[in-house]
């Protein structure tokens, strides 16, 4: 809206140019912060890694609180089928006793006998119960569960090494 022959500058009077000239050093001042804010490297870097950290830290608590789950059902598992194999294991012996105390001394000796299978069977499931985890879980879960700490380290090395490559991937 300049003339340049004349010189003027189609403002209609000093408030209007006021008004212009805040309006352009508003717009100024925006753009110098824009350009700080590229420019501070550091504070950038300082927020992505910031970032990373609380990603990390999310990635472990997932990591723990699902080696516990995975823990804790296998635990949970073997107490079961070793509970039921015992009740059982108890009642047959309840069973093979009464009789053995109607039939003599004999019989006796075979429900101990009877008991004792019944308890090492027992002991068996229990172990088999716990080996039931599938092959690629199983050594994690028990070496998890054995050294919680290194896991939870390893976990966590894990995460930020899946992060940084799937947020820089190589070109």
């Amino acid at each position: 809206m300049t003339d340049k022959a004349t010189g003027e500058t189609g403002v209609k009077g000093p408030d209007e140019l006021r008004r212009q000239i805040e309006r352009t050093r508003s717009e100024l001042g925006d753009t110098v912060e824009q350009l700080a804010g590229k420019m501070d490297v550091k504070g950038r870097a300082r927020a992505r890694a910031a970032d990373l950290r609380d990603k990390a830290g999310a990635m472990t608590v997932q990591l723990r609180s699902t080696a516990a789950l995975a823990g804790h059902t296998v635990q949970e598992r073997a107490a079961q089928a070793g509970h039921i194999v015992q009740e059982r294991a108890t009642q047959a012996g309840h069973r093979v006793q009464d009789r053995a105390t109607n039939t003599g001394r004999q019989m006796i000796q075979a429900g101990h006998t009877a008991q004792d299978k019944a308890a090492d069977t027992g002991r068996t499931l229990e172990h088999r119960a716990e080996r039931d985890l599938p092959w690629p879980a199983r050594p994690v879960v028990r070496a998890a569960v054995r050294h919680p700490r290194p896991a939870l380290i390893i976990g966590a090395a894990l995460a930020v090494v899946v992060v940084v490559g799937w947020r820089y991937p190589k070109k």
